[in-house]
């Protein structure tokens, strides 16, 4: 069963794109060489400047019509979203569109504020006027995965622009169409020529991409490809953003609401049949509820049908991932409360228990429709297990207690966490999201979601105009009695509270 294949186009290396789980071919393209993407480069870098110097107000317009152009080709964009993905029209209703008009008309909101020059008040100097100014990067690459094709390339590259870069999207090869969509939506609302590029290709473009002079990338996927990618950046000395893996916890505390709690598990667990970086996997349970928990989250599961609410794997190496988690997991010990087995593209919804950290189930991300549940003494067991992990990308904990619920929050070594909710982090763009360990480097949204993709630019002037300062060379010997003077009267006497 192969839902992409390698084949020859023009001559050239290239691929066939099937629908999750097969069936009649989507598209053809040929892979972007490394020449190629060099090419792409250099014609961004022309187009930069002019992009760079066209004023916020008139980039805002342009995210202004695409998010026009996206509502007026909602239905066409869904069919061709859920032809690459499987997902449920609901589903990408909610997760592509409304996500990405969100996004688009949040950060278009507010870019002109937040890129505008900004005089910074001097606590010391105030013979000196500071201003902050924010200079785009230049040209960036933004790499994205499959399982989230639309949003996770279109609010980072939406973001880009705004901040006055130049973009390079290089898609997932699984799902490229997703990707030149974007393109054309931006092409369509007016982008001038070569400011957005999207580059159609495997590990080799996207090698290339990062590895070819740009000035940023930001790549979402996995760990492997995200260490190789810091390692590119490092030695070139340019930021990078890196949003990677994720085994996010669920802790049940002994006075969790427990049909809400096994809701929003099942959500966070089962959305877009598990392959989501940020959704839950483990869930540990204190045992005083464990029972009562299991059982309302076994009856959640089992009101979901393939098809309808649990859709095919979107890349078809997945399935035998999550396969072997669960199968090894069996022989180990687990038992099987529902799912477990796969069928066709699809696997069923699964809930396990009597898991431990030595599977694969509850170290490695699975990446698929499966919880494993472990039974704890209390919630500080429970905190020691979520933070038993080389993540740390999200988590969630449920009290009927909020403020115990917070505080149990803090203890998490986690990039964010819901409480009594369940993985809504990204969509609140307010505040940034990013994991710690192997789940990435750096963030995306928040207050400095469009600072992100700028220098930050310090001006300082002098107020007074004089001919000369006390401090420069040559300096005289009564300089530094009066140095410390100074030392002694800001720091040593009570004024030091108002500076």
């Amino acid at each position: 069963m192969a839902w992409l294949e390698a084949i020859e186009v023009d001559g050239a290396r290239g691929f066939r794109v099937l629908p999750p789980g097969g069936g009649e071919a989507l598209r053809e393209f040929r892979v972007t060489t490394p020449a190629e993407v060099g090419e792409a480069i250099a014609r961004a870098r022309q187009a930069q400047d002019a992009w760079a110097a066209t004023p916020v107000r008139d980039r805002v317009a342009i995210v202004d019509r695409a998010v026009r152009l996206l509502i007026e080709r909602q239905d066409a964009l869904v069919e061709v979203i859920r032809g690459e993905t499987g997902r449920s029209e609901v589903e990408t209703v909610f997760m592509a569109i409304f996500a990405a008009c969100d996004a688009m008309n949040y950060y278009a909101r507010r870019a002109a504020r937040t890129l505008e020059d900004r005089q910074v008040s001097l606590h010391l100097l105030k013979i000196k006027k500071a201003t902050m100014v924010w200079h785009p990067l230049g040209v960036v690459g933004v790499i994205t995965p499959w399982n989230g094709p639309f949003q996770l390339a279109m609010n980072p590259t939406v973001q880009a622009l705004l901040a006055g870069n130049c973009v390079l999207l290089k898609p997932s090869e699984v799902t490229p169409g997703i990707g030149l969509l974007i393109g054309e939506i931006f092409r369509d609302a007016g982008l001038p020529p070569d400011v957005l590029q999207v580059l159609l290709g495997d590990g080799e473009t996207g090698a290339a991409l990062v590895n070819g002079g740009v000035d940023k990338i930001s790549f979402t996927g996995s760990v492997p490809t995200g260490r190789k990618i810091g390692e590119a950046c490092g030695r070139q000395l340019i930021p990078c953003t890196l949003e990677l893996g994720g085994k996010d916890p669920a802790i049940v505390c002994d006075d969790a609401d427990l049909k809400r709690a096994a809701g929003g598990t099942v959500f966070g667990g089962m959305m877009n049949a598990g392959q989501f970086c940020a959704g839950t996997e483990r869930v540990y349970v204190v045992e005083s509820v464990a029972e009562g928990y299991l059982e309302a989250l076994v009856e959640r599961v089992g009101r979901l049908e393939l098809g309808r609410d649990i859709g095919p794997f979107i890349h078809q190496g997945q399935l035998a991932i999550v396969k072997r988690h669960v199968d090894e997991a069996v022989a180990a010990g687990a038992k099987v409360h529902i799912g477990g087995e796969a069928e066709g593209a699809y696997f069923q919804p699964t809930v396990l228990s009597g898991v431990t950290h030595d599977m694969a189930v509850m170290s490695e991300e699975t990446f698929g429709p499966v919880l494993g549940v472990m039974v704890v003494r209390d919630v500080d067991e429970a905190v020691e297990m979520a933070n038993d992990t080389v993540y740390g990308l999200g988590g969630t904990v449920w009290s009927k207690d909020s403020n115990r619920a917070e505080a149990i929050a803090r203890r998490l070594k986690a990039g964010s966490v819901c409480v009594n909710d369940s993985h809504i982090t990204y969509g609140v763009l307010e505040v940034p999201f990013g994991g710690r360990g192997d789940s990435g480097v750096g963030h995306v949204n928040g207050a400095d979601a469009l600072r992100n993709w700028c220098h930050a630019q310090p001006i300082i002037t002098d107020r007074l105009g004089l001919s000369d300062e006390q401090h420069w060379h040559p300096i005289g010997e009564d300089v530094l009695d009066g140095v410390k003077k100074a030392v002694r009267a800001l720091w040593g006497s009570p004024i030091r509270k108002l500076l």
